[in-house]
């Protein structure tokens, strides 16, 4: 294996990794404060499952992407391309903004959407605003995303 081509599997690791490890924290935050809320009530668990979900998108955003690369350079039944170390680090670089965006807001969309498990928990009627709140969190993760993908649909070999 030569140097680029390892530069181009340890971005689609670290874009599944970090967005995973994100997706991870976030899931956990927002679960702990379900867990606490339904403790008192039980039947609130239909309205607080959306909103623990809602940090996994990330980890599902990185899976993509890493497919995406390794499908790129041909580990996926293609002939593997032998990449020089400037491609390698630019398709290292692609995975990055997928990785850094998806581990910075799914840890801070769990935030947001336990916040919004206290605000459903004393007022039943706002779901609506809790789930708006913490998808203005995915907004930004999406954007890593789609910035992950132009430059993989434009990179060339």
């Amino acid at each position: 294996m030569n140097i680029g081509l390892f530069l181009a599997i340890a971005g689609a690791a670290i874009a599944v990794a970090l967005s995973g490890t994100g997706s991870a924290k976030g899931i956990g935050l927002v679960a702990t404060a379900a867990s606490g809320a339904m403790s008192e009530d039980p039947k609130k668990f239909g309205k607080f499952i959306l909103l623990v979900a809602l940090p996994g998108t990330q980890g599902i955003y990185g899976f993509v992407m890493g497919f995406l690369t390794i499908q790129k350079i041909g580990l996926l039944g293609g002939q593997v391309v032998q990449l020089t170390i400037w491609q390698g680090l630019e398709v290292f670089f692609m995975n990055l903004p997928i990785a850094i965006a998806g581990l910075f807001s799914a840890i801070h969309q769990g935030k947001v959407c336990a916040g919004g498990v206290n605000l459903i928990s004393k007022q039943e009627g706002e779901m609506g605003k809790a789930l708006v709140m913490g998808v203005l969190v995915e907004f930004y993760a999406v954007l890593g995303l789609l910035v992950s993908i132009f430059v993989w649909l434009f990179l060339t070999f």
